[in-house]
């Protein structure tokens, strides 16, 4: 399922709310940046939910290389999702994973003579001349019977003095948003966009997307902001384009951070409560809330060039998660993260007046254990590893499993000689239908299962030869990083 990684930089939002619909039509102001790329078709059965990361579409998928990185899949959109740098949380152009789209730092250069911003401007004040005409009258009327008794009940605590339960959203919320921040990535040319990311230790880390600070890797500009309004500089400890994993460190990290507690993914139920916090087209500090609508859901993205990709077996979930939530936690009702929101499906219709995707309750998270155990390989070594079959599939679309090419990338075998598929008598041609427990149904499903794993683990492979099926254990290999 491919989605959008919440792709390219977005305009800032509006100061006032559009006119009425039958208000005067106005020209709309020149040079919006187009959004990311229309969600594809789910490549492994389901409507693909092909995450918005901020990139481009996917390339041929007749026999990818059986280590990374692997071709993106057919008519995969880019990032998308955040409002970020570039890719996901900060977005990228294009279609791709939903949460990574990204606010752009120029705005558009408004038109001369009186457009709709004026119109509106109009309204407002009138709207707001209005309103103090007749707060002033109500209060008049209500002072001048009080001398005849009132009999309206007053609380006798103001919303701010409250006290809010564990476990409420407010109260979860309350204590997470100190410990996630607004991430400003741009390159040594200046191009960027905003996504976000949660305090992982107290040493300064912070874990997010790739695609919201790729920008940024190659000698750019990186800044986090945090709720209070504090800034500090950071640098890309380590990114893993794969995976869509990324952890940056605060230069000069205050003392007194406090790390997001994390959760199991493993024991998220569909139905559960979630979270999502991020900054959807810039709008930092947004807290929106749903459920778990599915788990395991393979989506697959493009990193907006065409030669990349990210897959995940995602957690899905129905919170709003729009342009700039790329990289943000996504909670569940303790407040325990379980998840990094990454993606959107999306119709790519336009918001405030641009043509990028926004949300349309179809979001994708990368699984916190994953994501965990991806980001402490980025500490300590700043590269990413990944677990490896040693074969090569095919990634184009179809149900009935991941078929090893009859010929493998640049002339090389399909099935490298002493690897893991090899070993497991795996032979050019079968198609694997089972990883343990795990449906499979495409080459892409294959990889993003592959990569919930460690490099050692044991898996079991069911597949089909012949017309027959058959099973055969594989002990999974390892390759590091991403080129």
């Amino acid at each position: 399922m491919s989605t959008e990684n919440e792709g390219t930089a977005v305009p800032p939002a509006p100061s006032a709310p559009p006119p009425p619909a039958d208000a005067p039509a106005a020209s709309a102001p020149q040079g919006a940046h187009p959004g990311s790329a229309p969600a594809a078709g789910d490549p492994y059965g389901p409507p693909a939910a092909q995450a918005h990361h901020d990139a481009g579409a996917g390339e041929s998928s007749s026999a990818p290389d059986p280590s990374w990185p692997p071709p993106p899949p057919p008519s995969t959109p880019a990032y998308g999702g955040d409002g970020g740098a570039g890719h996901g949380a900060a977005g990228h152009g294009g279609g791709g994973w939903g949460a990574g789209w990204g606010t752009t730092h120029q705005q558009p250069a408004p038109k001369n003579g009186r457009g709709r911003g004026g119109l509106v401007a109009a309204v407002l004040v009138a709207a707001l001349v209005a309103g103090g005409l007749g707060g002033g009258l109500g209060y008049t009327l209500a002072r001048e019977n009080d001398s005849g008794g009132s009999t309206t009940v007053s609380s006798s605590t103001s919303g701010g003095n409250v006290k809010r339960d564990p476990g409420t959203v407010a109260a979860v919320a309350a204590a997470a948003l100190p410990s996630t921040v607004t991430i400003e990535a741009a390159s040594s040319s200046g191009e960027g966009g905003t996504g976000t990311g949660f305090v992982f230790d107290k040493q300064g880390h912070i874990v997010t997307n790739n695609h919201v600070v790729a920008d940024a890797v190659d000698g750019g500009n990186l800044s986090a902001t945090f709720p209070d309004g504090k800034k500090y500089e950071a640098e890309v400890v380590g990114n893993a384009q794969g995976y869509d994993v990324a952890v940056i460190k605060l230069k000069n990290a205050p003392s007194d951070l406090k790390p997001l507690t994390l959760g199991n993914s493993d024991d998220v139920a569909v139905g559960d409560s979630t979270i999502a916090i991020g900054a959807p087209f810039g709008l930092s500090n947004t807290v929106t809330t749903g459920i778990i609508s599915a788990k395991n859901r393979p989506v697959a993205s493009s990193d907006g060039t065409g030669s990349k990709a990210s897959y995940m077996s995602a957690l899905q979930t129905d919170a709003s998660i729009n342009p700039g939530n790329s990289g943000g936690p996504l909670l569940d009702a303790q407040g325990n993260v379980i998840g990094i929101n990454s993606a959107i499906q999306s119709t790519s219709n336009g918001g405030f007046g641009t043509g990028q995707a926004g949300s349309i309750g179809l979001g994708f998270a990368i699984p916190i254990n994953q994501a965990k155990y991806v980001a402490q390989e980025l500490i300590r070594t700043g590269k990413p590893v990944y677990a490896k079959i040693g074969a090569s599939v095919s990634l184009e679309d179809t149900t009935n499993g991941a078929k090893i090419t009859e010929q493998g990338v640049g002339g090389t075998e399909p099935v490298d000689p002493g690897g893991p598929a090899d070993k497991a008598g795996l032979k050019p041609g079968d198609v694997i239908t089972k990883l343990d427990d795990r449906v499979i149904d495409s080459g892409p499903t294959l990889i993003g299962e592959i990569w919930t794993h460690k490099p050692g683990d044991e898996v079991t492979i069911t597949y089909e030869r012949g017309g027959k099926e058959h099973t055969t254990e594989l002990t999974l290999g390892s390759r590091v990083g991403d080129s």
